[in-house]
């Protein structure tokens, strides 16, 4: 199937887990509204696995996801693609940025930038304040002697319109950022090499004719450094929705970590996914009630209107 051929003529959407550890509630309730707001549209969706980071490309949680999607009933139509595949898509992207002279070397460590004085964004990254912005051709030689830089993006000046970012989710409505002062020049290449999250999704995205982006909230304030990626790399902008976080009874946000209403739990629990899927739709308002339904009878009854009902971050009881 040519997903890019596809793009201009319906919906396509994605699954995009990291293989960090096996999926919980969240990332389940996520993959369940991208794909009935897909199927809902007959639209189409693609799987891809964002295992860049080395530290995820061993252990089991790779074909854990694959086969915890294919119980769930959560189809794709095409991939499953792996980003530590496409290291070169990657790479000329970068190197375009590189070679129109967007971006620098920062050689600031994690502990410096949370010990800056701007203040956090609202996604817990640090408003970067341009410390290696201006660095001399010599301190840049020197100092990649003693380590290796990451590679940073620059952002228009706060004076610069092209750097407010403005665009309509689906959920939360109208959205507005000024990159200069909300965010600050961002990574685009971590220092140990592997590729920043913001440039390889844009690329990713855009190659495999994605047009709708269905996410957690905790990504929204990350949407528009992708936005203006896409624009400086001549990308089309999909539509995206970012849907509410679920969190568990303490207050906490589920954690793969934590291993919080993961699969294995949730599996040996509910028994069949017709009863998970009913249950966990009847929670967030997909359904009116908790009955077992399937993905595809999901799909009939859904409407975004029930995500929007539920902004707020919803708690979560098993009792």
């Amino acid at each position: 199937m040519d997903t890019a051929e596809n793009n201009s003529r319906k919906v396509v959407g994605r699954f995009a887990p990291s293989p960090s550890g096996r999926m919980h509630l969240g990332n389940i309730y996520a993959s369940l509204v991208a794909w009935l707001s897909a199927r809902s549209a007959g639209g189409l969706m693609v799987l891809r696995i964002e295992d860049l980071d080395p530290r995820t490309q061993s252990g089991p949680w790779t074909e854990l996801l694959i086969r915890d999607l294919d119980w769930l009933g959560l189809t794709w139509d095409d991939g499953p693609f792996y980003q530590h595949d496409r290291i070169e898509r990657y790479e000329e992207a970068a190197r375009s940025l590189v070679e129109r002279g967007l971006t620098y070397p920062c050689f600031c460590t994690r502990a410096e930038l949370h010990a800056a004085s701007a203040p956090h964004a609202s996604d817990g990254t640090p408003v970067y304040v341009g410390t290696c912005r201006n660095l001399s051709p010599d301190e840049v030689a020197r100092r990649s002697a003693e380590r290796s830089p990451a590679t940073r993006l620059m952002v228009p000046a706060a004076s610069d319109p092209a750097g407010v970012i403005t665009f309509t989710d689906r959920v939360f409505g109208q959205q507005r950022q000024e990159l200069a002062r909300d965010c600050g020049d961002f990574l685009i290449r971590r220092s140990d090499g592997v590729f920043a999250y913001q440039l390889s999704v844009v690329v990713d995205d855009a190659e495999m004719g994605v047009n709708e982006i269905v996410r957690g909230c905790d990504l929204l304030a990350s949407t528009p450094r992708q936005i203006y990626l896409q624009r400086l790399l001549g990308l089309p902008e999909p539509a995206y929705a970012h849907v509410p976080l679920l969190m568990a009874p303490d207050g906490r946000r589920l954690s793969k970590r934590d291993r919080d209403l993961d699969m294995e739990g949730l599996r040996e629990r509910f028994r069949t996914p017709e009863r998970l899927l009913g249950w966990l739709a009847g929670i967030t308002g997909i359904a009116p009630d908790a009955e077992p339904r399937t993905a595809e009878e999901l799909a009939r009854i859904f409407s975004w209107d029930s995500i929007r009902a539920h902004r707020g971050n919803i708690a979560i009881d098993l009792a």
